[in-house]
Protein backbone atom coordinates (compact mmCIF):
# COMPACT_ATOMS: atom_id res chain seq x y z
CA UNK A 1 0.00 0.00 0.00
CA UNK A 2 1.38 3.34 -0.93
CA UNK A 3 1.07 5.84 1.72
CA UNK A 4 -1.30 8.25 -0.60
CA UNK A 5 -3.74 4.83 -0.23
CA UNK A 6 -3.68 5.59 3.66
CA UNK A 7 -6.72 7.94 4.66
CA UNK A 8 -5.99 9.44 8.01
CA UNK A 9 -8.39 11.48 10.45
CA UNK A 10 -7.21 13.58 12.56
CA UNK A 11 -10.02 14.39 15.54
CA UNK A 12 -8.68 17.16 17.84
CA UNK A 13 -10.52 19.99 19.72
CA UNK A 14 -7.21 22.28 19.60
CA UNK A 15 -6.62 23.83 15.74
CA UNK A 16 -2.79 24.13 16.33
CA UNK A 17 -2.82 20.18 17.21
CA UNK A 18 -4.72 19.06 14.03
CA UNK A 19 -2.78 21.76 11.81
CA UNK A 20 0.55 20.67 12.76
CA UNK A 21 -0.14 16.76 12.49
CA UNK A 22 -2.12 17.52 9.09
CA UNK A 23 1.21 19.03 7.87
CA UNK A 24 3.53 16.02 9.23
CA UNK A 25 1.57 13.62 7.58
CA UNK A 26 0.99 15.48 4.15
CA UNK A 27 4.45 15.74 3.88
CA UNK A 28 5.17 12.31 3.92
CA UNK A 29 2.32 11.96 1.43
CA UNK A 30 -0.65 10.45 3.23
CA UNK A 31 -4.05 11.74 2.47
CA UNK A 32 -4.92 13.81 5.23
CA UNK A 33 -7.93 15.25 6.95
CA UNK A 34 -9.31 16.83 10.44
CA UNK A 35 -12.45 16.93 12.36
CA UNK A 36 -12.93 19.39 15.49
CA UNK A 37 -14.76 17.33 18.08
CA UNK A 38 -16.55 14.05 17.73
CA UNK A 39 -19.59 14.80 15.91
CA UNK A 40 -17.78 15.74 12.85
CA UNK A 41 -15.83 13.29 13.10
CA UNK A 42 -18.49 10.74 12.84
CA UNK A 43 -19.87 12.24 9.90
CA UNK A 44 -17.00 12.18 7.86
CA UNK A 45 -16.76 8.55 9.05
CA UNK A 46 -20.60 7.57 7.99
CA UNK A 47 -19.42 9.51 3.96
CA UNK A 48 -16.24 7.61 3.63
CA UNK A 49 -13.67 4.84 5.09
CA UNK A 50 -11.18 5.69 6.80
CA UNK A 51 -7.93 3.40 7.96
CA UNK A 52 -6.39 5.43 10.80
CA UNK A 53 -7.82 7.89 13.68
CA UNK A 54 -6.11 10.05 15.82
CA UNK A 55 -8.32 11.49 17.90
CA UNK A 56 -7.49 13.28 21.40
CA UNK A 57 -9.17 11.74 24.30
CA UNK A 58 -10.28 14.93 26.10
CA UNK A 59 -12.76 17.04 24.47
CA UNK A 60 -15.97 18.38 24.51
CA UNK A 61 -19.07 16.71 24.31
CA UNK A 62 -18.24 13.07 23.28
CA UNK A 63 -15.05 12.29 24.25
CA UNK A 64 -11.81 10.47 22.86
CA UNK A 65 -12.98 7.11 24.26
CA UNK A 66 -16.56 7.20 23.43
CA UNK A 67 -15.86 8.34 20.11
CA UNK A 68 -13.71 5.03 19.89
CA UNK A 69 -16.73 2.74 20.99
CA UNK A 70 -18.41 4.36 18.19
CA UNK A 71 -15.48 4.33 15.60
CA UNK A 72 -15.52 0.29 16.00
CA UNK A 73 -18.74 -0.19 15.93
CA UNK A 74 -18.49 1.45 11.71
CA UNK A 75 -15.70 -0.60 10.96
CA UNK A 76 -14.04 -2.46 13.57
CA UNK A 77 -10.94 -2.41 11.60
CA UNK A 78 -9.94 1.29 11.58
CA UNK A 79 -7.08 1.73 13.94
CA UNK A 80 -7.26 4.30 16.26
CA UNK A 81 -4.75 5.80 17.79
CA UNK A 82 -5.29 8.20 21.19
CA UNK A 83 -3.60 11.64 21.99
CA UNK A 84 -3.47 12.20 25.57
CA UNK A 85 -1.78 14.55 28.04
CA UNK A 86 0.13 13.25 31.25
CA UNK A 87 -2.57 13.45 33.73
CA UNK A 88 -4.89 11.01 31.06
CA UNK A 89 -2.67 8.15 30.37
CA UNK A 90 -4.81 6.10 32.47
CA UNK A 91 -7.08 6.43 30.28
CA UNK A 92 -4.98 5.83 27.28
CA UNK A 93 -4.47 2.66 29.30
CA UNK A 94 -8.32 1.60 29.00
CA UNK A 95 -8.64 2.94 25.31
CA UNK A 96 -5.84 -0.27 24.61
CA UNK A 97 -7.42 -2.44 26.38
CA UNK A 98 -11.13 -1.61 24.11
CA UNK A 99 -8.92 -1.85 21.00
CA UNK A 100 -6.68 1.17 20.36
CA UNK A 101 -3.55 0.37 18.40
CA UNK A 102 -1.24 3.14 20.69
CA UNK A 103 -1.57 5.92 22.67
CA UNK A 104 0.87 9.41 22.18
CA UNK A 105 1.23 11.92 24.88
CA UNK A 106 1.41 15.68 24.20
CA UNK A 107 3.44 17.47 23.25
CA UNK A 108 3.79 15.41 20.51
CA UNK A 109 7.34 14.78 19.09
CA UNK A 110 7.63 14.79 15.29
CA UNK A 111 10.09 11.68 15.07
CA UNK A 112 7.48 9.85 17.55
CA UNK A 113 4.84 10.60 15.65
CA UNK A 114 5.87 9.30 12.29
CA UNK A 115 7.66 6.17 13.66
CA UNK A 116 4.10 5.27 15.38
CA UNK A 117 2.28 6.00 12.10
CA UNK A 118 4.66 3.64 10.07
CA UNK A 119 3.77 0.82 12.37
CA UNK A 120 0.26 1.44 11.92
CA UNK A 121 0.59 1.63 8.66
CA UNK A 122 2.05 -1.65 8.64
CA UNK A 123 -0.45 -3.23 10.93
CA UNK A 124 -3.36 -1.83 8.10
CA UNK A 125 -1.69 -3.47 5.43
CA UNK A 126 -2.05 -6.47 7.06
CA UNK A 127 -5.01 -6.44 8.51
CA UNK A 128 -6.55 -6.15 4.51
CA UNK A 129 -3.81 -8.87 3.30
CA UNK A 130 -5.70 -10.91 5.70
CA UNK A 131 -8.66 -9.72 4.49
CA UNK A 132 -7.97 -10.42 1.34
CA UNK A 133 -6.98 -13.98 1.84
CA UNK A 134 -9.81 -14.53 3.88
CA UNK A 135 -12.31 -13.16 0.64
CA UNK A 136 -10.83 -16.18 -1.25
CA UNK A 137 -10.68 -18.65 0.99
CA UNK A 138 -14.34 -18.04 0.98
CA UNK A 139 -14.64 -17.83 -3.30
CA UNK A 140 -12.87 -20.98 -3.09
CA UNK A 141 -13.70 -22.92 0.03
CA UNK A 142 -17.22 -24.39 -1.39
CA UNK A 143 -17.03 -27.54 -3.14
CA UNK A 144 -17.04 -27.45 -6.60
CA UNK A 145 -17.63 -31.42 -7.00
CA UNK A 146 -20.79 -31.03 -5.09
CA UNK A 147 -22.61 -31.94 -8.60
CA UNK A 148 -26.22 -31.72 -9.58
CA UNK A 149 -29.59 -30.28 -10.14
CA UNK A 150 -31.92 -32.89 -8.74
CA UNK A 151 -34.44 -31.83 -6.23
CA UNK A 152 -32.37 -34.70 -3.79
CA UNK A 153 -29.19 -33.13 -4.12
CA UNK A 154 -30.34 -29.47 -3.84
CA UNK A 155 -32.32 -30.82 -0.57
CA UNK A 156 -29.10 -31.67 0.57
CA UNK A 157 -27.34 -28.45 0.09
CA UNK A 158 -29.79 -26.45 1.51
CA UNK A 159 -29.40 -28.31 5.00
CA UNK A 160 -25.64 -27.83 4.21
CA UNK A 161 -25.67 -24.19 4.31
CA UNK A 162 -28.46 -24.51 7.04
CA UNK A 163 -26.21 -26.14 10.00
CA UNK A 164 -23.21 -24.61 8.57
CA UNK A 165 -24.18 -21.93 10.24
CA UNK A 166 -24.48 -23.46 13.72
CA UNK A 167 -21.92 -25.37 15.73
CA UNK A 168 -23.98 -28.28 16.03
CA UNK A 169 -23.14 -31.83 15.83
CA UNK A 170 -23.93 -33.64 12.60
CA UNK A 171 -24.76 -37.23 11.71
CA UNK A 172 -24.20 -37.68 7.88
CA UNK A 173 -25.67 -40.85 6.68
CA UNK A 174 -25.61 -42.41 2.79
CA UNK A 175 -24.00 -45.58 1.33
CA UNK A 176 -20.68 -46.13 0.61
CA UNK A 177 -19.24 -43.75 -2.15
CA UNK A 178 -22.23 -41.82 -2.36
CA UNK A 179 -19.98 -38.29 -0.94
CA UNK A 180 -19.94 -38.01 2.72
CA UNK A 181 -16.98 -36.72 3.39
CA UNK A 182 -17.58 -34.03 0.46
CA UNK A 183 -20.86 -33.06 2.03
CA UNK A 184 -18.46 -32.81 5.54
CA UNK A 185 -16.01 -30.54 4.21
CA UNK A 186 -18.93 -28.40 2.72
CA UNK A 187 -20.60 -27.93 6.00
CA UNK A 188 -16.80 -26.65 7.19
CA UNK A 189 -16.19 -24.24 4.66
CA UNK A 190 -19.38 -22.26 5.49
CA UNK A 191 -18.88 -22.34 8.58
CA UNK A 192 -16.74 -19.72 11.36
CA UNK A 193 -14.15 -22.72 11.91
CA UNK A 194 -13.33 -22.53 8.09
CA UNK A 195 -9.82 -20.68 8.97
CA UNK A 196 -8.72 -23.99 10.84
CA UNK A 197 -8.46 -27.84 9.65
CA UNK A 198 -11.00 -30.18 9.44
CA UNK A 199 -9.38 -33.14 10.16
CA UNK A 200 -10.55 -36.85 9.10
CA UNK A 201 -10.32 -40.40 10.52
CA UNK A 202 -11.73 -43.42 8.81
CA UNK A 203 -12.45 -45.29 12.31
CA UNK A 204 -13.25 -48.63 10.97
CA UNK A 205 -10.32 -48.41 9.13
CA UNK A 206 -8.36 -49.20 12.66
CA UNK A 207 -7.65 -51.36 15.15
CA UNK A 208 -9.53 -50.18 18.69
CA UNK A 209 -5.90 -50.12 19.89
CA UNK A 210 -4.86 -47.87 16.97
CA UNK A 211 -7.79 -45.81 16.98
CA UNK A 212 -7.05 -44.70 20.26
CA UNK A 213 -3.64 -43.48 19.76
CA UNK A 214 -4.54 -41.94 16.12
CA UNK A 215 -7.80 -39.74 17.98
CA UNK A 216 -5.71 -38.90 21.57
CA UNK A 217 -1.76 -39.40 19.83
CA UNK A 218 0.62 -40.59 22.70
CA UNK A 219 3.64 -39.97 24.88
CA UNK A 220 6.99 -41.48 24.03
CA UNK A 221 6.92 -45.02 25.72
CA UNK A 222 3.72 -44.89 25.93
CA UNK A 223 3.42 -48.22 24.24
CA UNK A 224 6.15 -50.44 22.19
CA UNK A 225 7.05 -48.27 19.32
CA UNK A 226 6.04 -45.22 20.63
CA UNK A 227 9.70 -43.69 19.90
CA UNK A 228 8.32 -40.29 20.12
CA UNK A 229 5.64 -38.10 21.29
CA UNK A 230 2.73 -37.76 18.76
CA UNK A 231 -0.03 -35.27 18.48
CA UNK A 232 -3.66 -37.01 17.97
CA UNK A 233 -5.85 -36.13 15.40
CA UNK A 234 -8.42 -34.68 17.82
CA UNK A 235 -5.91 -32.08 18.61
CA UNK A 236 -5.17 -31.25 15.05
CA UNK A 237 -8.74 -30.11 14.73
CA UNK A 238 -8.49 -27.77 17.36
CA UNK A 239 -10.65 -24.63 16.40
CA UNK A 240 -11.57 -26.64 13.69
CA UNK A 241 -13.58 -29.52 13.13
CA UNK A 242 -13.25 -33.51 13.29
CA UNK A 243 -14.76 -35.67 10.81
CA UNK A 244 -15.31 -38.99 12.17
CA UNK A 245 -15.89 -41.49 9.37
CA UNK A 246 -17.67 -44.38 9.93
CA UNK A 247 -18.86 -43.76 13.66
CA UNK A 248 -21.18 -46.83 13.82
CA UNK A 249 -18.11 -49.41 13.63
CA UNK A 250 -16.15 -48.18 16.78
CA UNK A 251 -16.04 -50.54 20.32
CA UNK A 252 -17.69 -49.25 23.54
CA UNK A 253 -14.92 -48.29 24.92
CA UNK A 254 -13.79 -45.57 22.26
CA UNK A 255 -17.40 -44.73 22.38
CA UNK A 256 -17.16 -44.21 26.32
CA UNK A 257 -13.83 -42.03 25.19
CA UNK A 258 -15.44 -40.01 22.56
CA UNK A 259 -18.46 -39.38 24.85
CA UNK A 260 -15.80 -38.18 27.59
CA UNK A 261 -14.06 -35.35 25.53
CA UNK A 262 -17.75 -34.38 24.08
CA UNK A 263 -18.77 -33.88 27.71
CA UNK A 264 -15.25 -32.36 29.31
CA UNK A 265 -13.65 -31.07 26.23
CA UNK A 266 -10.83 -32.46 27.69
CA UNK A 267 -8.48 -35.82 26.93
CA UNK A 268 -4.94 -36.92 27.88
CA UNK A 269 -2.55 -38.56 25.13
CA UNK A 270 -1.76 -42.20 25.81
CA UNK A 271 0.56 -42.51 28.26
CA UNK A 272 0.48 -38.98 29.60
CA UNK A 273 -1.70 -37.37 32.73
CA UNK A 274 -1.54 -33.84 31.10
CA UNK A 275 -4.94 -32.60 30.13
CA UNK A 276 -5.61 -31.03 26.75
CA UNK A 277 -8.54 -28.45 26.24
CA UNK A 278 -10.18 -28.66 22.46
CA UNK A 279 -11.93 -26.69 21.10
CA UNK A 280 -13.99 -28.66 17.95
CA UNK A 281 -16.93 -29.56 16.00
CA UNK A 282 -18.04 -32.89 15.52
CA UNK A 283 -19.51 -34.00 11.81
CA UNK A 284 -19.69 -37.83 11.65
CA UNK A 285 -21.02 -40.26 8.81
CA UNK A 286 -22.13 -43.36 9.28
CA UNK A 287 -23.40 -46.38 6.38
CA UNK A 288 -25.11 -48.34 9.51
CA UNK A 289 -28.21 -47.68 10.97
CA UNK A 290 -27.27 -46.57 14.70
CA UNK A 291 -31.01 -46.25 16.12
CA UNK A 292 -31.03 -50.18 15.15
CA UNK A 293 -27.60 -50.56 16.95
CA UNK A 294 -28.83 -48.38 20.11
CA UNK A 295 -31.40 -50.81 20.57
CA UNK A 296 -29.73 -53.93 20.15
CA UNK A 297 -27.30 -52.28 22.16
CA UNK A 298 -23.80 -51.99 20.18
CA UNK A 299 -23.90 -48.67 20.59
CA UNK A 300 -24.49 -46.57 23.43
CA UNK A 301 -27.46 -44.45 23.63
CA UNK A 302 -26.13 -41.52 25.26
CA UNK A 303 -23.68 -41.01 22.77
CA UNK A 304 -25.91 -41.54 20.06
CA UNK A 305 -28.31 -38.52 21.17
CA UNK A 306 -24.92 -36.30 21.65
CA UNK A 307 -23.94 -37.01 18.25
CA UNK A 308 -27.66 -37.15 16.84
CA UNK A 309 -28.25 -32.93 16.68
CA UNK A 310 -28.60 -32.69 13.26
CA UNK A 311 -28.98 -35.82 10.35
CA UNK A 312 -28.17 -35.49 6.79
CA UNK A 313 -28.88 -38.43 4.38
CA UNK A 314 -26.97 -38.17 1.23
CA UNK A 315 -29.50 -40.35 -1.48
CA UNK A 316 -27.81 -42.87 -3.20
CA UNK A 317 -27.19 -42.38 -6.93
CA UNK A 318 -29.69 -44.51 -8.30
CA UNK A 319 -31.77 -42.22 -6.86
CA UNK A 320 -30.90 -39.23 -8.45
CA UNK A 321 -29.84 -40.22 -12.02
CA UNK A 322 -30.88 -36.52 -12.98
CA UNK A 323 -26.89 -35.97 -11.66
CA UNK A 324 -25.50 -38.93 -13.54
CA UNK A 325 -24.62 -36.70 -17.04
CA UNK A 326 -23.75 -33.42 -15.08
CA UNK A 327 -20.96 -35.35 -12.71
CA UNK A 328 -19.52 -37.52 -15.84
CA UNK A 329 -19.17 -34.46 -17.70
CA UNK A 330 -17.24 -32.85 -14.35
CA UNK A 331 -14.96 -35.84 -14.39
CA UNK A 332 -14.27 -35.80 -17.68
CA UNK A 333 -13.31 -32.02 -17.42
CA UNK A 334 -10.93 -32.99 -14.11
CA UNK A 335 -9.53 -35.91 -15.74
CA UNK A 336 -8.89 -34.24 -19.50
CA UNK A 337 -6.86 -31.84 -17.65
CA UNK A 338 -4.63 -34.29 -14.97
CA UNK A 339 -4.21 -36.49 -18.21
CA UNK A 340 -3.78 -33.32 -20.71
CA UNK A 341 -5.50 -35.34 -22.93
CA UNK A 342 -8.13 -33.57 -25.62
CA UNK A 343 -12.10 -35.24 -24.72
CA UNK A 344 -14.23 -32.56 -24.53
CA UNK A 345 -17.35 -34.74 -23.84
CA UNK A 346 -19.23 -38.07 -23.95
CA UNK A 347 -21.57 -39.79 -26.42
CA UNK A 348 -25.38 -39.96 -26.06
CA UNK A 349 -25.33 -43.63 -26.18
CA UNK A 350 -22.57 -44.04 -23.50
CA UNK A 351 -24.04 -41.71 -21.11
CA UNK A 352 -27.56 -43.44 -21.85
CA UNK A 353 -25.73 -46.56 -20.59
CA UNK A 354 -24.42 -44.81 -17.59
CA UNK A 355 -27.69 -43.44 -16.48
CA UNK A 356 -29.65 -46.75 -16.84
CA UNK A 357 -26.83 -48.34 -14.84
CA UNK A 358 -27.74 -49.19 -10.85
CA UNK A 359 -24.53 -47.79 -9.23
CA UNK A 360 -24.19 -49.26 -6.31
CA UNK A 361 -20.51 -47.98 -5.64
CA UNK A 362 -22.07 -44.53 -5.94
CA UNK A 363 -20.35 -41.51 -7.57
CA UNK A 364 -16.64 -43.01 -6.07
CA UNK A 365 -18.05 -45.95 -8.74
CA UNK A 366 -18.97 -42.90 -11.68
CA UNK A 367 -15.68 -41.98 -11.02
CA UNK A 368 -13.42 -44.48 -11.37
CA UNK A 369 -14.84 -45.81 -14.28
CA UNK A 370 -14.36 -42.41 -15.88
CA UNK A 371 -10.98 -42.11 -14.91
CA UNK A 372 -10.62 -45.74 -16.60
CA UNK A 373 -12.73 -44.65 -19.80
CA UNK A 374 -9.99 -41.63 -19.79
CA UNK A 375 -7.25 -43.77 -19.93
CA UNK A 376 -8.28 -45.29 -23.39
CA UNK A 377 -10.43 -42.89 -25.17
CA UNK A 378 -8.55 -41.92 -28.44
CA UNK A 379 -11.30 -39.10 -29.62
CA UNK A 380 -12.89 -36.15 -28.33
CA UNK A 381 -15.38 -37.97 -27.04
CA UNK A 382 -15.64 -41.00 -24.24
CA UNK A 383 -17.41 -43.69 -26.40
CA UNK A 384 -19.40 -46.92 -25.46
CA UNK A 385 -15.93 -49.10 -26.57
CA UNK A 386 -13.86 -46.95 -24.04
CA UNK A 387 -16.34 -48.56 -21.44
CA UNK A 388 -15.67 -52.31 -22.71
CA UNK A 389 -14.25 -52.79 -18.82
CA UNK A 390 -16.89 -51.93 -17.26
CA UNK A 391 -20.13 -53.14 -19.72
CA UNK A 392 -18.60 -56.05 -21.47
CA UNK A 393 -21.68 -57.18 -23.09
CA UNK A 394 -21.42 -53.97 -25.24
CA UNK A 395 -18.99 -56.15 -27.30
CA UNK A 396 -20.82 -58.76 -27.84
CA UNK A 397 -22.43 -60.00 -30.67
CA UNK A 398 -24.70 -63.33 -30.75
CA UNK A 399 -26.55 -64.70 -27.89
CA UNK A 400 -23.64 -67.73 -27.47
CA UNK A 401 -21.41 -65.32 -26.53
CA UNK A 402 -23.47 -63.88 -24.20
CA UNK A 403 -21.87 -64.04 -20.78
CA UNK A 404 -22.77 -66.56 -18.27
CA UNK A 405 -24.27 -65.78 -14.33
CA UNK A 406 -21.43 -66.73 -13.10
CA UNK A 407 -19.25 -64.90 -15.27
CA UNK A 408 -21.30 -61.66 -14.38
CA UNK A 409 -20.92 -61.79 -11.28
CA UNK A 410 -17.05 -62.99 -11.03
CA UNK A 411 -16.76 -59.65 -13.02
CA UNK A 412 -19.13 -57.37 -11.01
CA UNK A 413 -17.15 -58.56 -7.70
CA UNK A 414 -13.75 -57.87 -9.24
CA UNK A 415 -15.32 -54.52 -9.97
CA UNK A 416 -16.28 -53.62 -6.38
CA UNK A 417 -12.83 -54.92 -5.25
CA UNK A 418 -11.09 -52.74 -7.30
CA UNK A 419 -13.32 -49.77 -6.12
CA UNK A 420 -12.73 -50.63 -2.48
CA UNK A 421 -8.70 -51.08 -3.12
CA UNK A 422 -9.41 -54.72 -2.18
CA UNK A 423 -11.17 -53.32 1.05
CA UNK A 424 -13.23 -56.55 1.54
CA UNK A 425 -15.68 -55.08 4.39
CA UNK A 426 -16.52 -52.05 2.07
CA UNK A 427 -17.30 -54.45 -0.90
CA UNK A 428 -19.63 -56.12 1.55
CA UNK A 429 -21.49 -53.79 2.18
CA UNK A 430 -21.58 -51.98 -1.19
CA UNK A 431 -23.16 -55.60 -2.37
CA UNK A 432 -25.27 -56.21 0.76
CA UNK A 433 -24.01 -59.32 1.75
CA UNK A 434 -21.81 -60.97 4.80
CA UNK A 435 -18.20 -61.26 4.67
CA UNK A 436 -18.48 -64.17 4.57
CA UNK A 437 -19.95 -64.44 1.49
CA UNK A 438 -17.59 -62.16 0.31
CA UNK A 439 -14.83 -64.47 1.03
CA UNK A 440 -16.58 -67.54 -0.40
CA UNK A 441 -17.33 -65.90 -3.34
CA UNK A 442 -13.14 -64.64 -3.95
CA UNK A 443 -12.20 -68.32 -2.94
CA UNK A 444 -14.82 -69.25 -5.92
CA UNK A 445 -13.61 -66.89 -8.92
CA UNK A 446 -9.82 -66.53 -7.57
CA UNK A 447 -10.10 -62.92 -7.25
CA UNK A 448 -7.74 -60.61 -6.07
CA UNK A 449 -7.99 -59.53 -2.22
CA UNK A 450 -6.27 -57.03 0.07
CA UNK A 451 -3.41 -58.63 2.31
CA UNK A 452 -5.11 -56.56 5.06
CA UNK A 453 -7.80 -57.58 5.20
CA UNK A 454 -7.04 -61.64 5.15
CA UNK A 455 -9.23 -63.02 7.88
CA UNK A 456 -7.94 -63.36 11.36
Amino acid sequence: MKPSDIKILIVDDEASIRDALSQWFELDGYNVSSAEDANAALLKLQQEPWDIVMLDIKMPGIDGLELQRRIKKIDKNIITIMITAFASVETSIQALKEGAFDYIVKPVDPDDMSHLIRNAVEQRRLMYENSQLRQHIDDISYSDEIIGESTEIKKVLEKVLEVSQTDSTVIIKGENGSGKELIARAIHSQSNRKYFPIITINCGAYSDGLLESELFGHEKGAFPGALYRRQGRLEMADKGTIFLDEIGQISEKMQADILRVLDTRQFSRLGGDKKIDVDFRIICSTTHDLERAVQEGSFREDLYYRLNVVTISIPPLRERKLDIPALARFFIKKYSQSMNKNVLDISQDTLDMLVEYNWPGNIRELRNVIERAMVVAKGNLVELDDLSFFFPVVEMGSEETLPSLDEVEKIHIQKVLELTNGNIAQAAGILKVSRLTMYNKIEKYQLKKSRNDLPR
